[in-house]
């Protein structure tokens, strides 16, 4: 799937991203404090500190900058994880260090993530696609560490199962960034990963092929 085009009127590459970098990191902020809807462009020009006349210059709309906004964070945590997962060895203490480091991830980049679940929905319809399919790739990232685990013989797991506990995976990483409010009261993020990853390891251990 295509990346959805962004237009700009100013040509010049580099000063297009340090521009909507700085957009992109006021945004969220504002997104989290009120949403995206009740948030104004004026707003984010001011956060990210030009004039409402420069942030158009960048982009044409408010969609825009949530499209941005979801296509960087996305990056980001890409970007983070493809280095640790190309490491993995295909045993499970090379699955359990992945795991770890993902939320690890999430709790680095949080805020990002609290305000891409709540406000992904009001993506354009041209844009929704795209952006959640970047996080099905996400999931294929986990899917290929634990695919090396069973041709390994650390586990024995369908294709279905595989999928499954992968998905499981990037929804409880993800959790500790929007069930914050509760998960932070009663375990520290080493808890959690602790208890997670040891809840899936008891599950998919004793798991066998049907």
């Amino acid at each position: 799937m295509e990346k959805r085009e962004v237009l700009a009127s100013v040509k010049d590459e580099r000063l297009v991203e340090k521009r909507r970098t700085q957009m992109i990191k006021g945004a969220v902020t504002l997104f989290k404090e009120k949403g995206f809807h009740r948030t104004t462009t004026r707003e984010i020009a001011k956060a990210a500190g030009f004039s409402i006349g420069t942030l158009y210059e960048y982009i044409r709309t408010k969609e825009d900058i949530l499209y941005l906004v979801c296509d960087f964070i996305y990056d980001e945590v890409q970007e983070k994880l493809q280095k640790e997962i190309e490491q993995s060895d295909g045993t499970l203490e090379s699955l359990k260090l992945t795991i770890a480091y993902f939320y690890k991830v999430m709790d680095d980049m949080q805020d990002e993530v609290l305000v891409m679940y709540q406000e992904v929905k009001a993506l354009t319809k041209d844009a929704l696609p795209y952006v959640l399919n970047k996080e099905l790739r996400m999931v294929g990232m986990f899917e290929k560490v634990i695919t090396k685990c069973v041709e390994n013989g650390e586990l024995s797991l369908t294709e279905k199962q595989i999928s499954l506990v992968s998905h499981n995976i990037f929804v409880q990483g993800q959790m500790w960034s929007f069930r914050r409010w509760a998960l932070h009261k009663q375990y520290t993020l080493q808890e959690y990963v602790e208890l997670q990853t040891q809840l899936l390891i008891q599950n998919v251990s004793g798991t066998k092929k049907h």
